[in-house]
């Protein structure tokens, strides 16, 4: 593990000493910077994307046979929170400043939001397939904007109206056409879990952004990881359904391996690579790369035989990232003279 860590801190020391280098530096030497910059975050957002998709294959494998849910929220959220805590220590922010209002406000995001996500996400892969878990996911960029809409944050466009008539589309189609089988045992009830957690998350990616304007990434997730963490715990106790195998099996058993590449990787790394992606790229260009989440998880979900072809998935899957795209051009249009300077030049 401390290869990944000290490669994305590599990372981000370096870019940061180029950004200060550019300001003294010719234009050429600038938009050599630019490009720089550009490249480390689009690889940024591809490592951490496809270790996204690649965790609803693992999750799958492991459930419910080796964990259940309630097992798997407890301890993705209880080691992602252990991992921010130490990165928040190791690389600190000397000038963020956060209030007893923020740390409140931030667990019972996690509470809420974070732990709901997560809960209603490993039910939702218990009963149906990756595949139709990741359409969801994809569609995180459409219901974000749907609640901006209701929230005042944001305007109705026609790109947009179109885009969200497509999500909603593609929604539909995963849940009502997708049939009971052996990679599915209750598909509909399944798909209806994972709407619910695409909603919960994105209503946690409004909120954070609000508090990224202010605090950093590590501690905006380690508070809100914590909260989660806290209440996967509580509901453990009350529902006495603690069931881990995993932890049994052996260090280097397959299901245990597959545990901790979810834990490492998609829990925890991939979060502070979108960071460095975000501090690189327009929004935008971030929110495309869900498309890469579908596209992982339904090739590796056809090699491992987690799922079986269908028509009616391909035209959801083509309708979600027609809305994504959709969505994510609008919001380009509306943004392009803030995003068109990128980070290194300012």
């Amino acid at each position: 593990m401390r290869f990944p860590i000290s490669f994305i801190f590599t990372i981000m020391k370096s870019n940061n000493n180029n950004s200060d280098s550019s300001s003294l530096s010719p234009a050429g030497d600038s938009a050599k910077a630019a490009r720089h910059g550009r490249l480390v975050g689009n690889v940024s957002m591809f490592v951490a994307k496809t270790f996204s998709g690649l965790n609803e294959n693992a999750l799958k494998y492991l459930l419910p046979t080796w964990m259940n849910a309630f097992t798997g929220v407890v301890l993705r959220l209880g080691f992602g929170s252990l991992f921010f805590w130490i990165v928040g220590w190791i690389k600190p922010d000397k000038t963020e400043k956060t209030t007893m209002r923020d740390r409140l406000l931030l667990l019972l995001t996690g509470i809420i939001c974070v732990f709901g996500y997560m809960y209603t996400l490993l039910m939702g892969l218990t009963y149906t397939t990756p595949i139709s878990s990741s359409i969801f996911i994809a569609l995180q960029g459409t219901v974000v904007y749907i609640i901006c809409l209701f929230l005042r944050t944001d305007r109705l466009s026609v790109g947009r109206l179109i885009g969200i008539v497509l999500g909603i589309a593609g929604a539909l189609v995963c849940i009502l056409t997708q049939k009971h089988s052996e990679v599915a045992s209750n598909p509909l009830l399944g798909n209806i879990y994972c709407f619910i957690s695409t909603f919960l998350f994105s209503a946690y990616l409004v909120i954070e952004k609000r508090f990224l304007k202010r605090l950093s990434n590590s501690t905006v997730s380690k508070y809100t990881f914590t909260g989660g963490c806290l209440a996967g715990i509580v509901a453990v106790l009350i529902a006495g359904d603690w069931f881990a195998p995993v932890l049994t099996s052996g260090v280097f058993s397959t299901p245990f391996l597959v545990l901790a590449f979810v834990l490492v990787f998609p829990s925890s790394i991939s979060y502070l690579l979108t960071d460095v992606a975000l501090k690189r790229l327009p929004a935008t260009v971030v929110g495309l790369y869900a498309n890469w989440i579908l596209i992982v998880a339904a090739i590796v979900s056809y090699a491992l035989g987690q799922d079986k072809f269908s028509w009616w998935q391909l035209l959801s899957i083509v309708l979600i990232i027609g809305s994504v795209f959709l969505v994510e051009s609008a919001e380009a249009k509306d943004h392009k003279p803030k995003e068109e300077t990128s980070p290194e030049s300012k």
